[in-house]
């Protein structure tokens, strides 16, 4: 048998979800997904399910599907197909305790790890926290009507400042978390946190220019 590991693992990109899936070493993953400057946090592990068969992960996939399928990352893609992902909008909390469940069922509690987040990570975390404190503004960056600002994760979509809190984008207008959240096929998203100006994330932009803010 060939051992590996179900995990959680959380960004406060997107603190809202969770991603679910299969390693056979949680650490090599994690390496790989935060090697993408796709978001402006970093991915960290919550916590790990050691397990004796590979991509079990679909297994718990399939129960969180047919409790709530709404839970799920789904993606329409141009050629109409729906693309579905490894996101599930619940907090850590819950999806641990879904795997405590299913721990406790199998009797093999020693097997599930909750890990303890770093110092780093923690400040991660309160500066997530801080960035959405309050609403953002593009005043707060000094970007003006007429201005552009590009996706983070889809750098072809590039969009025009209409106003100090909303975007136009192919004739329609949304708010960077609403068009961030089309993008990107989720329901609740920190806009400011997916889109750049210049180069710069507009979070990043914001503190850097708003420290007390």
């Amino acid at each position: 048998m060939s051992k590996g590991y179900i995990y959680i693992l959380t960004n406060p990109s997107f603190p809202d979800w969770v991603k679910i899936g299969y390693a056979d070493d949680p650490q090599k993953r994690l390496n790989q997904l935060n090697k993408t400057e796709c978001t402006p946090f970093a991915f960290r592990i919550y916590a790990t399910y050691e397990v004796n068969n590979r991509l079990q992960d679909k297994k718990v996939h399939d129960i969180i599907d047919s409790l709530n399928p709404s839970l799920r990352s789904k993606d329409s893609l141009s050629d109409g197909k729906v693309r579905v992902r490894e996101f599930y909008n619940m907090t850590p909390e819950e999806a641990y305790k879904l795997f405590e469940a299913i721990a406790q069922i199998n009797g093999l509690e020693d097997n599930l790890v909750k890990h303890v987040a770093s110092p780093e990570e923690q400040e991660e975390e309160q500066q997530a926290k801080k960035a959405r404190l309050s609403s953002f503004r593009f005043s707060m960056c000094n970007i003006k009507p007429g201005e552009k600002v590009i996706s983070l994760e889809h750098p072809e979509v590039v969009c025009t400042v209409i106003d100090d809190r909303h975007i136009s984008y192919e004739g329609e207008d949304y708010s960077l978390s609403s068009l961030a959240g089309v993008l990107l096929g989720v329901k609740s998203i920190a806009g400011p946190q997916h889109f750049t100006y210049i180069g710069i994330i507009l979070a990043d932009l914001r503190a850097k220019l708003n420290p007390d803010n």
